[in-house]
């Protein structure tokens, strides 16, 4: 499955949100999603590789953690 293939599925189950109006709301949302989760994966490297390491963002928001309201 190729990142065209990918996008246009995530495209299609937000279209089936009533919260999510037009193409330019859900690429930004789909952009702050892949943030996210690049970041939670930096974030388990930097745990290993710096002891001070302390995350920025709170518990309750953060990828593993994060559910959208309503669901």
């Amino acid at each position: 499955m190729n990142i065209t293939t990918i996008i246009r599925s995530i495209r299609n189950i937000m279209r089936k949100d009533e919260g999510v109006d037009g193409d330019a709301q859900r690429i930004s949302q789909m952009v702050w999603m892949l943030f996210m989760k690049i970041f939670a994966d930096k974030e388990e490297e930097w745990k290993v590789s710096r002891k001070e390491y302390k995350s920025p963002i709170p518990e309750k928001l953060k990828w593993l953690t994060y559910r959208p309201a309503g669901r």
